[in-house]
């Protein structure tokens, strides 16, 4: 099955494993021996794809000095295409329009999808209304990447923290189905209620315009360390302040996190929507740190574990 069909077939539940691109001024050696270990890492993983990830900035989003200095990234195209040639599973690419225009977006989808490959699209707009870098808005810049002859399977981002009653992340999610997305990866899940609020309200909203509801993939992040429950809020995540403190004052924080993510996943998935409404999980690492990195893998096999308890994968 390929990962279209899967991401469109409301039967199956998506297992999929995120990744950001080395830094920009590696050398080739150095981007080669990164993919490598992560060939590495995922190999015999029961795994729908992987997800590389656009790398931006974000300092106009908030006031807050980031954590960690920012180094740009290898551009996502180029490394999902060495990682397809060493793993082997399709690849979702993520693009932020932020840069682009409407004279230079259509360049910008030929050549990712003949020089690189890119087929599974993911797009994403500006981290802030305050950041005026780019003159296409994200509709146009979706409506533009549907028509291209390439046939690019696009998807989007879902917030569940900025749902609420005077900004409706569903009605949100359903525009950009209008537009031609099929499918949504969620930010990172550390609080079920914004989640399971969001999900409910986007089947009920689904139900009363009589449209499909597309498949929104959970994403999942291991924590252990203080540094990285610092820039992980930055990032927006909403982490509460209890949960937190759980993670970081326990023995073993890392372990406790995954123990977390677990519990969120069998919250939101014991919802009446979950038999309504096409469901997956992303795993990623948000830091460098090795422990974290490699927490990721027993971080998919508990996520897929909860999702066989629930009926929604096969044993």
């Amino acid at each position: 099955m390929t990962l279209h069909e899967t991401m469109t077939n409301p039967r199956r539940f998506a297992l999929l494993y995120g990744t950001t691109p080395p830094r920009a001024d590696a050398p080739a050696d150095r981007v080669l021996g990164a993919a490598a270990r992560l060939a590495q890492r995922v190999a015999g993983l029961p795994l729908d794809g992987l997800v590389v990830y656009d790398v931006q900035d974000e300092t106009s989003r908030t006031a807050e000095p980031r954590p960690f200095p920012f180094l740009p990234t290898l551009e996502a195209p180029n490394y999902g295409k060495l990682l397809h040639q060493l793993v082997g599973k399709p690849i979702i690419t993520y693009k932020c329009i932020a840069a682009e225009t409407e004279a230079t977006w259509p360049g910008w989808l030929d050549h990712a999808s003949r020089q690189h490959g890119v087929r599974y699209l993911s797009l994403v707009g500006l981290a802030s209304s305050r950041d005026t870098r780019s003159s296409l808005a994200l509709s146009r810049a979706t409506l533009l990447a549907a028509a291209h002859p390439a046939g690019f399977v696009l998807g989007g981002v879902a917030i569940a923290e900025r749902h609420s009653a005077t900004r409706s992340e569903s009605q949100r999610l359903i525009a950009k189905a209008r537009h031609g997305c099929s499918y949504f990866i969620s930010q990172a899940v550390y609080d079920a209620a914004p989640t399971i609020q969001l999900l409910s309200d986007y089947v009920r909203d689904c139900a009363e315009q009589g449209v499909t509801p597309r498949r929104i993939v959970l994403d999942f992040v291991p924590v252990g360390r203080p540094q990285t429950m610092s820039f992980m809020r930055w990032l927006g995540i909403a982490i509460p302040d209890a949960t937190a403190r759980a993670i970081l004052d326990d023995a073993a924080p890392l372990s406790r996190s995954l123990a977390i993510c677990r519990e969120l996943l069998q919250r939101i998935l014991d919802q009446p929507y979950a038999d309504q409404l096409p469901l997956g999980v992303a795993v990623e690492s948000v830091s460098i740190n090795r422990a974290e990195i490699g927490a990721t893998i027993e971080l998919l096999h508990i996520l897929r574990e909860v999702a066989q308890e629930r009926g929604l994968l096969l044993p």
